[in-house]
């Protein structure tokens, strides 16, 4: 069986704003989630190490391969992060980097109709919710194709985890729970269909 480790990044200096594509390192804080990280996935033997192309996701998936690299047997390839930018989060357009507050405070009117209509709202110059669902869907299906019979790992974002599982479950994105940094949720594929692991 196939299984699939959706990774959030660790910790930004930018929690608490909207971010997107904004490129931020992980702080303090998140380097110091990594070890935890690490530790519980010793419990899978990964052989492939996937990741959006932004600085958080590709932070924390070094550190994971770096661990990996000096566990695995000698005779094997060190794994390399493969970078796969179709993993990255939904794009916010001009609300990127700012927080709520100064988001309403800017344009009240428009805070609250993306409320009202979420998902189907876009922000401001933002991608639309449809086409990053389709991007998700597209990005489930292409590493089904690709994997077989191994476990995977995938750094990538909120965003792209909550609608994965939104898409998985059929359930609405509104739904479903927040997504913690450097948590691991775990996927797995049957008969080229992804179910959500225990």
């Amino acid at each position: 069986m196939t299984t699939l480790l959706l990774i959030r990044h660790a910790h930004t200096d930018m929690a608490g704003r909207f971010c997107g594509h904004s490129d931020p390192e992980l702080s303090r804080s998140g380097r110091q989630q990594l070890p935890e990280l690490i530790t519980q996935l010793r419990q899978w033997p990964l052989s492939k190490v996937y990741a959006s192309d932004l600085k958080r996701a590709v932070q924390t998936a070094q550190a994971v391969v770096a661990v990996q690299n000096v566990t695995q047997n000698a005779l094997q390839n060190n794994l390399p992060v493969q970078i796969r930018p179709a993993l990255r989060e939904i794009y916010f357009g001009e609300w990127e980097g700012r927080s709520w507050d100064e988001i309403e405070a800017a344009d009240a009117a428009t805070a609250s109709a993306w409320l009202k209509g979420y998902p189907h709202i876009a922000p401001p110059r933002g991608e639309r919710f449809q086409d990053f669902e389709q991007r998700v869907q597209n990005e489930l299906a292409a590493l089904a194709a690709e994997v077989e019979d191994e476990v995977v790992a995938a750094v990538t974002h909120a965003g792209f985890i909550r609608t994965a599982l939104s898409l998985i479950s059929k359930a609405p994105i509104a739904s479903i729970a927040k997504i913690d940094y450097a948590s691991v949720t775990e996927l797995q594929l049957a008969e080229q269909k992804w179910t959500i692991g225990q």
